[in-house]
């Protein structure tokens, strides 16, 4: 998610979590909803109706700003509602509780996207009304969580790895066990993902297991590892890391890629690793749900979220990495040799994205209740 332009990072929360503060927005029209820009101070209402020039979307904090909404309305006609989640669940659940009525654009993650398709909740994708697909990186088509690209469409991606104080660690972490073998030095001085299948996954990854292991023993296993490194953690979170690490109050923090990648250009002692044993691979995509209420406005944002300089100056300003090929060749050197933004093939080789675990889910919840509650 980082810009080349220095902001600091107090100016907006992470991919996964967004700080619950609303500040006018001076241009007229906009305002700043949770820590999403919305056009116009208004907040969808759990109503199906809809509007040809309004545009209702739900999605990941940080993922638009004025300009990118202000470029939609000039380019379309359509007003855009931007609303916020700060987790994939959390969507869900307000979905399923009927609250998702209004949008017409929703942006989950790659294993949710099946998981929705699974309940019936996403519209199959009309490939006559969208354009560029053909513009993407190959790895970002037929994807295995939506075979044939069905019913969504990848926006942005990105993995999840360590990010430490080069002026505080004399060697630097290689690996999750870095955190195990250093604990003392790390005491209190390290954060965890507020994630039980990001933490679980990362240390089964560790044992050498799958990210998405659905073996009872392996999950056990992943659980007593954790237990051993619990005493030393100072807390499990996707976002109070970002000034802590900053400061120097916290050596190491596990984070996701285009987190670290922003807060980075804060401080020049912070770098970001990809674990060797591997990692999580994650993407974020853009569906259109069953009750969707405008659907020409949904495929005209499709079309417009395709076309190679948006993505790229998104890319740039709010340090996502784009999936699109045609983007990515518009960016200038800096951001596309960034490995934090685009890591060498080799070094994605041993990452896998998270999908659906199905029964074994209880499982993986059990533990981390267990986990963060003793």
């Amino acid at each position: 998610m980082p810009p080349t332009a220095h902001r600091s990072f107090y100016r907006r929360s992470t991919r996964r979590q967004f700080l619950k503060t609303a500040t006018t927005a001076a241009l007229s029209g906009l305002a700043l909803s949770g820590c999403g820009w919305t056009l116009a101070n208004v907040r969808p209402a759990a109503s199906s109706s809809g509007s040809s020039d309004e545009l209702y979307i739900y999605t990941w904090s940080g993922y638009t700003d004025r300009d990118l909404l202000e470029r939609f309305r000039k380019e379309t006609g359509i007003r855009v509602i931007a609303d916020v989640f700060d987790s994939n669940e959390a969507m869900l659940a307000r979905i399923q509780a009927g609250g998702g009525g209004p949008y017409s654009i929703i942006y989950p993650s790659d294993y949710m996207v099946q998981k929705m398709v699974d309940l019936g909740m996403l519209t199959v994708l009309d490939y006559s009304r969208i354009t560029g697909m053909d513009r993407l990186f190959p790895r970002f088509l037929d994807p295995k969580y939506d075979p044939e690209n069905k019913h969504s469409i990848p926006v942005s991606w990105g993995t999840t790895g360590l990010i430490y104080n080069t002026q505080k660690l004399q060697l630097p972490p290689e690996d999750w066990n870095y955190l195990w073998n250093n604990q003392q030095q790390l005491s209190k001085r390290m954060t965890l993902l507020n994630d039980f299948r990001e933490v679980m996954g990362a240390t089964l990854k560790m044992l050498g297991y799958s990210y998405n292991t659905t073996d009872p023993q392996h999950i056990k296993q992943a659980y007593e590892k954790l237990t051993q490194l619990k005493s030393a953690i100072a807390s499990f979170t996707s976002d109070a890391w970002r000034p802590q690490v900053l400061s120097g109050d916290l050596f190491v923090a596990m984070c996701y890629s285009s987190d670290a990648n922003e807060v980075m250009e804060e401080s020049e002692n912070l770098q970001y690793v990809l674990p060797n044993s591997g990692s999580s691979l994650w993407r974020d995509t853009l569906v259109i749900p069953q009750t969707a209420p405008n659907l020409e406005g949904a495929y005209a944002w499709m079309n417009f979220m395709l076309q190679p300089d948006v993505a790229a100056q998104i890319c740039q300003r709010l340090s996502f990495a784009t999936p699109n090929e045609v983007a990515f060749n518009l960016l200038p050197p800096e951001v596309k040799n960034n490995p934090s933004l685009f890591p060498p093939e080799s070094a994605l080789e041993n990452c896998q994205s998270i999908v659906p675990i199905d029964e074994a889910l209880q499982l993986y919840e059990r533990y981390w209740t267990q986990l963060t509650s003793s």
